[in-house]
């Protein structure tokens, strides 16, 4: 038996942002806190956001504090202002840091403690304060999943924290926050969304449910990637991939993700690598060690997405779903860890501790193949060749 979760309210469509102060009167909240970063702030990105509670006589405050791949210092003082007493609710606003990290400040404000205490395997099912969330990029599908991601800065682990207390209560996806995204970010964002879906998609947790929304997604985001990152002005292209991102999250919050994920994580814990990027460098070559485990279901990924002809076999519909994902990776710019900057000479040195914390994820037990320790070292490895 599967359980299926979602918000209590997803609002689509351009212009949706309006609908904020319906939201909140249905939730019986007036006192919000937003959770957002001080881009949104400078470039004005917020502004509407601020008239629309404003015209309605709603009392909030900003914490534009968040940073971009939180971590538990990160969100310390938004839990100290939400323990003030002052807010019942919080609107987060931005990409996926700020949504992870609203969720994270939803629960320790509630119930305290330190965010490692709520990592994985625990799962956190308790109700916290009631986030509605508004993504501003398409990608991490966060505003619709039962999971965040937050870096323990002690160690360099990037904490997969999950359960249903980390759910929103509401969110709006409005495609029309997504036009100033810039392209190396769109093309990031882009191919975090593609990975939720494929890896929803193959992982041992897909259900009939999950099936659905990643084959959906697939669709949405993969025709349309190249032209947002070419054109961010393109508002059909926006609008299908942002739709696509959040049906990519709700795929991947009832069925996980799997390899990519779980090897991404320590990536960017370690070297301060956006979490698409890192999901972008790995996807061809994770890609290409997992499909023995289930040909049939890469291979419908390939169809679904128009890079394969439905009469095309298993193993021709595979190989030209590797070939274009790396060229998806050349179209997009999608730069290799050396191109990034990362020093070789301390990234092999550091690949027992990548792999372990890959593994202490969860994520890669869900994958086709479920890869040893030095198999997931020799992934690590495969990106600088």
């Amino acid at each position: 038996m599967d359980k299926i979760l979602l918000p209590n309210s997803l609002t689509f469509g351009g212009g949706a942002l309006k609908e904020i102060t319906n939201i909140l009167s249905t939730l019986g909240k007036r006192k919000p806190l937003i959770i957002t970063d001080n881009t949104m702030v400078e470039l004005d990105i917020i502004k509407p956001l601020e008239g629309y509670l404003s015209k309605f006589e709603v009392r909030y405050e900003i914490f534009k504090d968040t940073i971009p791949e939180p971590t538990s210092n990160s969100i310390l003082s938004a839990v100290d202002i939400i323990k003030s007493g002052q807010f019942d609710s919080i609107i987060a606003f931005g990409g996926g840091s700020p949504i992870d990290s609203a969720k994270a400040i939803s629960a320790l404000a509630t119930y305290g403690g330190n965010m490692s205490d709520y990592k994985f395997p625990y799962v956190f099912n308790k109700k916290a304060i009631p986030i509605i969330a508004i993504p501003t990029t398409a990608g991490t599908g966060s505003e619709v999943t039962k999971f965040t991601i937050i870096t323990d800065e002690k160690t360099d682990e990037k904490m997969l924290c999950l359960g249903t207390g980390f759910l929103p209560a509401a969110a709006i996806i409005d495609y029309e926050l997504s036009l100033t995204v810039p392209p190396r970010t769109t093309a990031d964002t882009g191919i975090d969304a593609l990975t939720h879906a494929i890896e929803s998609y193959v992982s041992k947790k897909a259900n009939f449910f999950s099936d659905t929304q990643a084959i959906a997604a697939m669709k949405l985001i993969f025709p349309n990637l190249r032209l947002v990152f070419e054109n961010g002005n393109d508002r059909d292209a926006r609008e299908k991939v942002m739709i696509g991102s959040t049906l990519a999250g709700m795929a991947f919050s009832n069925a996980s993700v799997a390899l990519v994920h779980g090897m991404s994580r320590p990536i960017g814990a370690n070297y301060h690598v956006p979490h698409g990027l890192s999901n972008a460098m790995l996807l061809p070559t994770v890609t290409q060690f997992s499909i023995s485990g289930s040909p049939l279901r890469y291979a419908e990924c390939a169809k679904v997405m128009g890079i394969a002809l439905e009469n095309d076999s298993q193993e021709i519909a595979n190989q030209k779903l590797i070939n274009e994902l790396y060229s998806l990776n050349e179209d997009l710019n999608v730069p290799t860890p050396l191109e990034y900057g990362i020093d070789k000479e301390d990234f092999i040195g550091k690949l027992d501790i990548l792999s372990k914390q890959a593994i202490d994820s969860g994520s890669p037990a869900n994958n086709p193949v479920i890869p040893s320790h030095n198999q997931i070292k020799e992934l690590y490895l495969k990106l600088w060749s």
